[in-house]
């Protein structure tokens, strides 16, 4: 699935012309790219990991860039990841693209690498800091339409699950926020409980059967991703009925609701950021690293998987893998340029 399926046609002209022609405006050969990642414990981190060796390899191989190298931290910390980036420095990258473990916390490392001259483009865990790029889905919106989905479909609203992400992680916080903000505009839900999923199943089905006991009749569950599938084998392994989960895209999730829409006719949505948005970072960091200029906030739209699209996702989504969109240069300099007309 290319990022063209999501852009209207007139951002994609906007480029067909001068930006295109201005793609390498600087040699960006001998250009060393880093990925800072502070996390790889579930599939959408897998998948994140692995659209970026998919698009960087060729653009290595193409002799765009000299390197992308990527990196990941061995525990999700703060401190583990600054380490990291200062290491970055040291060896003299160009960029660093970061997937943050902390939106305030690595800043210090982030301002020490501007301060280096170094690109620091930061994407799906952003930075604050104002000398870094950020690129991020509106995840405060995310949270928000699951409830909004829910409120279509119980308008007598009803107790809800809450399964949140990594602790302390700006899009945990961004996404529960959301929630909360769609109970306030729907009340006639209500958060009856709420758990750490870690963006895993397993962690996900662990922390949900440890609640169910003390927990009401439940309505409907909403999540962050990685989590619907974990969810809903606790809940049928306590003998409740189903209620609506809303998924997040990974394969294993889609592929039991596609069972259980055959079975009984379960209907949900699922919805998540894309893992290759790893990719997007990469080419906007090429972009600048060659000169462009490029707006500090880019914004994308989260990929919404539904009822009549489910089958093709899930055919175009390999086992174990995230519903996923990869990004070419074409692509990015066509957010870029929608981001420009915005400015």
């Amino acid at each position: 699935m290319r990022i063209s399926t999501w852009l209207g046609g007139a951002a994609l002209c906007a480029v067909a012309g001068s930006a295109l022609a201005e793609a390498h405006m600087t040699d960006t050969s001998d250009a060393r790219i880093a990925l800072s990642n502070n996390y790889a414990g579930n599939s959408w981190r897998q998948a994140m990991l692995q659209s970026w060796e998919d698009v960087t390899g060729p653009a290595v191989e193409e002799g765009i860039v000299a390197a992308a190298d990527a990196y990941t931290t061995s525990e999700n910390q703060a401190t583990e990841q600054a380490a990291q980036i200062q290491n970055m420095i040291l060896q003299g990258y160009d960029a660093i693209v970061v997937n943050a473990a902390s939106p305030t916390a690595l800043n210090g490392a982030v301002k020490e690498a501007c301060d280096a001259g170094i690109v620091v483009v930061s994407f799906d865990g952003i930075v604050t800091e104002p000398c870094a790029w950020r690129i991020a889905v509106d995840f405060h919106e995310m949270g928000r339409q699951e409830v909004e989905y829910l409120a279509s479909r119980l308008p007598e609203g009803g107790n809800l699950l809450e399964i949140r992400g990594l602790a302390g992680v700006f899009v945990d916080d961004e996404i529960s926020a959301g929630i909360h903000a769609g109970i306030e505009e729907f009340p006639q839900f209500e958060i009856a409980g709420s758990v750490h999923g870690d963006w895993a199943q397993d962690v996900a089905q662990k922390a949900v059967a440890g609640i169910l006991p003390s927990l009401p009749e439940i309505v409907g569950v909403v999540t962050q991703g990685g989590d619907g599938y974990g969810a809903a084998e606790a809940i049928r392994a306590a003998g409740r009925d189903m209620p609506i989960i809303v998924l997040g895209n990974r394969q294993d999730e889609m592929l039991w609701w596609q069972q259980q829409r055959d079975e009984s006719g379960y209907e949900t949505i699922s919805l998540s950021i894309a893992p290759g948005v790893s990719t997007l970072a990469f080419w906007v960091a090429q972009q600048i690293l060659a000169g462009e200029e490029v707006p500090k906030d880019l914004t994308v739209p989260f990929l919404t998987v539904t009822q009549d699209t489910l089958d093709e996702t899930l055919a175009n989504t390999p086992e174990g893998s995230v519903a996923n969109v990869e990004y070419s240069l074409e692509d990015a300099q066509a957010v870029i340029a929608e981001a420009q007309g915005e400015m």
